[in-house]
Formats: structure tokens, C-alpha cells, sequence
């Protein structure tokens, strides 16, 4: 195909990603200098269409940012009230007391919140300062300059075939180029990955660790109904299967946050998350919770959860790596939106005092020791042991372990010092000639729902005729190597039904890749034991629409 000519539009600051940390970038930029040309552009079909996150938020960064956000309207309206841990059995609970939690754990503070309404919010502030927003907008290329440094991004290509050629009403998008490029994708972003490995970014840290993230937002009760009110479990249905936990946040209009994480280390691939999650909502505690309730919506996503230990460098010729696509979550905390925001205010300023030198293109200098340094050093320095603990040790070193590991380092040192994660999470799952397979119950239709139908409630939607954003470096590689040597982990780690074993009489079994049920929480990318699949953006405005995640 000829290579294909694009208009150009330039900036000062291009961002990738109108999630917490780009829109708190675009917008200290412009609070430093109104001058300053920025734009963000969004894949989802409108800011927070793709915003997915539990959550919690710790307002500290936005107290930095935006000092007044009571007086400007922003979306947090339930403050925490009652903050619980559970361990729970199949039948029963037990209360964990909070006095032996260090104060990092205290949500006192804090705001159950929808990320997606509060980048919604972010928005407007940005766009009222003059920053350009463009949501529908995927950047699906990287553009480099004479010296191999990241130039801009190519944005808004819309019309290829399912054969990856240019169709009927073909549109090229344009490159956007900038003397910087911020990088704020999210999770395991394609882009980002794509600048890791070109820079060789991550050969000093440890391997990237994650969860799968998955929630439901139900209706329940008035009188069960506790604004306020947080809930975290752990143990039960999981076990020793996985490493992982739940949440349950009370927000306002009877709304209920319900949500599971399971660890992406998991040795045994007959192991089924999202079937995990749905069994989970049938313990006593939690049934009693939801009964008489709606779900209302469904989504998914991943997390990261490698902490300070596996965060690659962060700048890179021509740009910078913000928020979850350097990994930047608080793991017991259950928290990294406050350290993206913080994200985006250090690249913003640091990349302010490199443009006023006159410089562009070159290593920013200065982000990356404001984030090592800084509150988001202070977060995750002090949890960095956990993770390792528990993914190494069990459920139990981890709260004992990195329980006493957080004292101590609230005073300032660590007996652990800084442990090592060891193998990646495609690296950690085990033949299933080793694991037994797990029988899980079929969903009732009123706890618990099939795939297929949650996925209905996250009003995902992609057009049909485009190339699949799920590429297979080889084609044969799920059916004779996934599939003899585990079992084809991809029908089961995938929250959203996208992978299935297709098998009919007198033929050989075939590997379907359904993409228009696609989340994009990138487990796939992730959890593959053969490493075999490549999660890239499909053509702007498609995937999930959450309206309040």
C-alpha cells in the first residue's frame, strides 16, 4: 500500500488520553501559560466513555490542581464514612479491626466518586482554559522525527477494511505533532507499550504486575443503603487459587460500587475471573446486600500493580509516560487516580521549563525526578513490599508481612528492603495437565449474569467492518500450543466473552475472536501465556460507553 500522506497540525504539548492524569497535565499547562497550544485526544466516544475505576479518590492532587473544585462543582459528593475489611469463608465473615492498619489505609478524607464523572468535570475546566479536546479521536501511530524521537501521533484514521486496506468514505486522520508527547492511555496502553520497548524503558525495573479489575454498579434497597459506607474482602471465593479482593462503595442515589480484582499470577488456567466475581456476590453478606437490587452496568479493566519497583523511566525522546501507563497504582491502598493527576501536574511543569529554554523533542529533564521524589514516590515506596508478599508468600505474609513492612516504613526504613516481583503474569500460569479444572456455578440471572449479557451493560459497540483491534502474531498459535499445553486460558481470562474455542463434528477445533464484545481492559495483551496477542486501538469512538464508572 502507498504510504499514505496526512495533513499536519501542530502544538506544543500533544496528550494521549483525556483520563486523570492528561487532563491534569493539559490543565496545569495552561494554568502556567495561557499560551501554551494543547491538545488532548480522547478514543472513547466522549470523555470518561472509557474511564473505568472503583473508586476511591484521594483529593490531594486536585487540591494541588484545581484548589477551589468545591466552588467549581466538580463530583465528589460522598465523602467516606465507614471504612471495613473483611476475610470472608464460603458461609461467613470475619471483621478486621482498622486500629492495626497503618494510616495510609485511613480513607478519612477521601470521596467515593465516578472517574469517568470527575474527568467529565476535568474537562470543562481544561476547555475553559483553552485546551483542545477531541474525543472519537484514536491515535493509532507514532510519529518520529529526524533523530528517532517521538514527533506526534497519528489520530482519527477511520474506514479500513476488515483487510486492514482503505474502504468505501476512507478517512487518513491527521498527524498531531507536538514539541512534547505525553502518553496518559491507561493500562498497558498500545502506544506506551510501543515506547517501552523502542526505548528499552523498563530494562532497570522489575516486570509489570496486574489485576483484572471488574465492577458492577447496582440499585439497591433504600433501607440497606449506607452513603459512605466502603467494604473491602478478601479471601473467599478465591482461596488459594489467586490473589485478589472486592470492594463495595455505597455512593449517593441508593448506588452501590461492586467490584472484584483477581491477580493476573495466577498458575492455573482452568481459573475463571469473571466467573469468580459472579460467585463472589453470592455470599451471605453480599446477597443480603444486593437482594431486591438492579445492576444497572458492567465493565472491566486492568490494573496495574507492580508499584514503585516496576515503574520503567519515564521520559523518552520527545515525550513522557503518565499515570497507568507507567504503572502507578497504590495496591493495598486500592488507589492510583491521586498519583495520576500528580503525574500530570510534574510532566506539565517540567515540560513548561524545558519549552521556555527553547528546547523540544529531547528528554524533558526534570519529570522524572519530581515523580521519584515527590508525594507519588512518598505513596508507593511505603507499599512496595506487599504485592511481592503476596504474590511470593499468600494472602497471609502479605497482611502480616506487609502490614509490618508499612509501619516501618512510615518511620522511615524497611527490613524487607525493596523485593523483587520475579516473572511477568504471562510467565506465571502453569501447563493445566498440572491443575485440576474448576466447576463454577451457573448464574441465576439475578446475582449473578453471563458474559454476554453484563457485557450488554456496558454498552460496548465497535463497527464490525474494521480491521480486528485483537492481532495474533501467529494464527495457529492458540489451537495447537494454547490449547493442548493450558487449555486456551483466553475463553476464560477474558471478562467480556471475546475468545472462544469453536469445535464441530469432523473438524479441527478453530480460535474465534469476537472483538466486538471488546472491554479493552487488555487482560488478553497481558495474561496470554505465549504472548501471542496484541491489544491496538480500533478506529476512535468504539468500545464501552459508561455512563458513571
Amino acid at each position: 500500500m502507498a504510504e499514505i500522506e496526512r495533513e499536519a497540525m501542530e502544538y506544543d504539548v500533544v496528550i494521549v488520553g483525556a483520563g486523570p492524569a492528561g487532563l491534569s497535565a493539559a490543565i496545569r499547562l495552561k494554568q502556567i501559560d495561557a499560551d501554551l497550544n494543547v491538545v488532548v485526544l480522547e478514543k472513547g466516544s466522549e470523555v470518561g466513555a472509557h474511564i473505568l475505576s472503583g473508586a476511591v479518590l484521594d483529593p490531594t492532587a486536585l487540591d494541588s490542581l484545581i484548589p477551589d473544585w468545591k466552588d467549581k462543582g466538580a463530583p465528589l459528593n460522598t465523602p467516606v464514612t465507614d471504612d471495613k475489611f473483611y476475610m470472608l469463608g464460603e458461609a461467613g465473615q470475619l471483621r478486621i479491626p482498622n486500629f492495626p492498619m497503618p494510616p495510609l489505609m485511613n480513607n478519612h478524607g477521601n470521596y467515593i466518586v465516578s472517574m469517568g464523572n470527575v474527568c467529565r468535570w476535568m474537562a470543562e475546566q481544561a476547555e475553559e482554559l483553552g485546551v483542545e479536546i477531541f474525543p472519537g479521536m484514536a491515535c493509532s501511530e507514532l510519529v518520529f522525527g529526524d533523530a528517532g524521537e517521538v514527533k506526534g501521533v497519528v489520530a482519527g484514521e477511520f474506514g479500513l477494511g476488515a483487510d486492514g486496506k482503505p474502504g468505501d468514505g476512507y478517512e487518513p486522520g491527521m498527524e498531531l505533532h507536538g514539541k512534547y508527547v505525553f502518553l496518559s492511555e491507561g493500562v498497558r496502553g498500545s502506544l506506551s507499550k510501543q515506547v517501552i520497548a523502542k526505548y528499552d524503558l523498563a530494562k532497570d525495573s522489575e516486570p509489570q504486575k496486574y489485576g483484572l479489575g471488574m465492577k458492577e454498579i447496582w440499585e439497591i434497597d433504600p433501607a440497606k443503603h449506607k452513603e459512605g459506607s466502603v467494604t473491602h474482602t478478601m479471601g473467599w471465593p478465591l482461596g488459594g487459587n489467586a490473589g485478589g479482593g472486592s470492594f463495595i462503595y455505597h455512593l449517593d442515589n441508593n448506588q452501590v460500587y461492586v467490584g472484584f480484582v483477581v491477580h493476573l499470577n495466577y498458575k492455573n488456567p482452568h481459573l475463571f475471573p469473571y466467573m469468580e466475581f459472579q460467585r463472589f456476590k453470592h455470599h451471605p453478606m453480599v446477597a443480603d446486600l444486593l437482594k431486591g437490587g438492579k445492576r444497572v452496568a458492567y465493565g472491566a479493566r486492568a490494573i496495574t500493580e507492580g508499584g514503585w519497583q516496576s515503574m520503567p523511566k519515564l521520559e523518552f525522546p520527545g515525550g513522557a509516560l503518565l499515570g497507568c501507563s507507567a504503572g502507578m497504582v497504590n495496591v493495598p491502598r486500592i488507589k492510583g487516580n491521586h498519583n495520576a493527576m500528580w503525574s500530570g501536574i510534574h510532566a506539565a511543569e517540567a515540560a513548561v521549563v524545558a519549552m521556555a529554554e527553547g528546547r523540544s523533542g529531547d528528554l524533558i529533564n526534570g519529570y522524572e525526578a519530581l515523580v521519584r521524589s515527590g508525594p507519588i514516590a512518598a505513596d508507593l515506596k511505603k507499599v512496595r513490599n506487599v504485592k511481592p508478599l503476596w504474590s511470593k508468600r499468600g494472602l497471609l505474609a502479605s497482611l502480616i508481612g506487609g502490614g509490618f513492612d508499612m509501619w516501618t516504613n512510615t518511620l522511615g526504613f524497611s527490613l524487607f528492603g525493596t523485593l523483587s516481583h520475579g516473572k511477568n503474569d504471562a510467565q506465571s500460569t502453569e501447563p493445566a495437565s498440572k491443575h485440576a479444572p474448576m466447576d463454577y456455578p451457573k448464574p441465576d440471572g439475578t446475582l449473578s449474569f453471563d458474559r454476554l449479557t453484563n457485557v450488554s451493560f456496558s454498552m460496548t459497540n465497535h463497527e464490525e467492518s474494521q480491521p480486528a483491534h485483537l492481532r495474533l502474531t501467529n494464527a495457529d498459535t492458540p489451537v495447537k500450543v494454547n490449547l493442548p499445553q493450558y487449555a486456551e486460558p483466553a475463553q476464560r481470562y477474558c471478562p467480556a466473552g471475546v475468545y472462544e474455542i469453536v469445535e464441530e463434528a469432523d473438524q479441527d477445533p478453530r480460535f474465534v475472536i469476537n472483538f466486538q464484545n471488546c472491554v479493552h481492559c487488555k487482560t488478553c495483551d497481558i495474561k496470554d501465556p505465549s504472548q501471542n496477542i496484541t491489544w491496538v486501538t480500533p478506529q476512535g469512538g468504539d468500545g464501552p460507553n459508561y455512563p458513571n464508572m
